[in-house]
């Protein structure tokens, strides 16, 4: 119950980010390189294209036995439009087609150990580590597949359309009658009967449609076991030579499933996340990065709307929140203030807590303790409310520190926006 409480939290703090800096993108899900959302599809019977991955070593022995007629090389990255994108010595191009087995580790030398920049990456690029090889199909159709879990239906459903390899939502908007969903019960699974309907709907046809509804059947159990909360297939493609090919995956998972997921957790890649929020969440604490100079420290994702709103009516903009949960040790916000001070654009912090389960002497005490090791760069806001606020402000008030410790929200935020400025 307490790991989906958080989820929820984490949920609705993203939102909240988003709703307060919009060009911020706070959501943080599990990320799993290319080649292993393949690896998954693979261990599970599902198509795919074959490959191999070159990492720094660049070993030829490591391409030993794989033939094909037409080779695709990517650079392995967590961003989009590798493609057209360009590496700092000057190399165009994260992907590349070659029919020479000879070019692949030239290729792949002009891109591990350059950084990748695309639309999607910060301006400095992406460190590229591994290279993947694959196998080029030749593409007669491309459709779409995904599995998703749809609160309309309490549970997963398929969703369909023949019209692959494009933005699924512009298809739901311009032609919706090539979309299908089929809600699935739990009990019975993808049955032969389902999968064979969708499968003719993707427009499969003769000895194709019993192989496309094979790839549908085996990529529920894939969903199942792996606990995912979505598995998009797009393209899902027929080629040239008959066969049911799952391109491009997309694979989110319940994170209340860590416990007995954990091979496919530790293969989460970090490189891309701010230090700040790695660290937060080592803690089980929740940071989200924003654009304004006011760090936000505070318990639940209710009271963090309200800060920032506080703070925005004020003239103010949140530069960063971090949410303490329940049941926070003083060790815990000794960091958490530690962490928002370390971000280059707070001017000022913004203490905000109204304790039921955690305890405002807690808080105090761990910020008096992180000032005492630390002596604060920023001015400190402290408003606490609740559980053991008058034991909380004879703490403060005795530490011989110096805080501005106000009662009112509303005078608290403006104390907050003043010394920002």
């Amino acid at each position: 119950m307490a790991a989906l409480k958080k989820t929820k939290n984490l949920k609705m703090l993203n939102i909240l980010a988003s709703r307060y800096s919009p060009q911020v993108n706070s959501s943080r899900n599990l990320n799993l390189q290319e080649y292993h959302s393949k690896d998954l599809l693979k261990k599970h019977q599902v198509s795919i294209q074959n490959f191999r991955l070159i990492d720094s070593s660049l070993d030829p022995k490591l391409l030993t036995d794989f033939k094909a007629d037409e080779y695709v090389v990517k650079a392995q990255i967590l961003a989009g439009g590798r493609g057209k994108g360009h590496f700092d010595n000057g190399f165009k191009g994260g992907v590349h087609l070659t029919k020479d087995p000879q070019q692949i580790i030239s290729l792949a030398k002009n891109m591990i150990g350059h950084k990748l920049i695309t639309k999607q990456t910060p301006k400095e690029g992406i460190l590229v580590d591994k290279v993947m090889v694959a196998e080029s199909v030749n593409i007669k159709r491309e459709t779409y597949l995904s599995i998703v879990m749809e609160r309309s239906y309490n549970g997963a459903a398929l969703v369909a359309s023949p019209a692959g390899g494009m933005d699924i939502e512009a298809v739901a908007e311009k032609t919706p009658h090539l979309l299908k969903t089929v809600p699935i019960d739990i009990h019975e699974g993808v049955t032969d009967a389902m999968a064979k309907e969708l499968a003719e709907f993707l427009e499969f046809k003769g000895a194709m449609i019993n192989k496309c509804a094979d790839e549908i059947k085996k990529l529920w159990q894939l969903f199942l076991k792996v606990d995912a909360t979505q598995l998009e297939i797009n393209p899902l493609v027929e080629t040239d030579d008959g066969r049911v090919v799952a391109v491009d995956a997309k694979i989110n998972f319940d994170d209340n499933a860590q416990f007995r997921q954990q091979d496919i957790f530790a293969l989460d890649d970090v490189s891309g996340v701010d230090p700040r929020e790695r660290e937060a969440a080592s803690l089980n604490l929740t940071y989200i990065d924003m654009d304004g100079s006011i760090g936000c420290m505070v318990n639940g994702a209710g009271l963090a709307m309200a800060t920032m709103d506080l703070i925005m009516l004020s003239g103010g903009r949140p530069a960063n929140f971090l949410d303490l949960g329940g049941g926070v040790g003083q060790s815990q916000v000794s960091a958490a203030l530690r962490i928002l001070e370390s971000d280059p654009k707070v001017k000022a912090i913004f203490v905000n807590v109204f304790a039921g389960i955690v305890n405002c002497a807690t808080v105090a005490s761990g910020i008096v303790a992180a000032c005492k090791e630390n002596p604060p760069i920023h001015p400190l806001v402290i408003r606490l409310e609740g559980t053991n606020a008058a034991q909380a402000k004879t703490i403060l008030e005795q530490s011989g520190l110096k805080f501005n410790i106000i009662n009112d929200a509303d005078e608290a935020a403006k104390m907050a926006v003043k010394l920002a400025k």
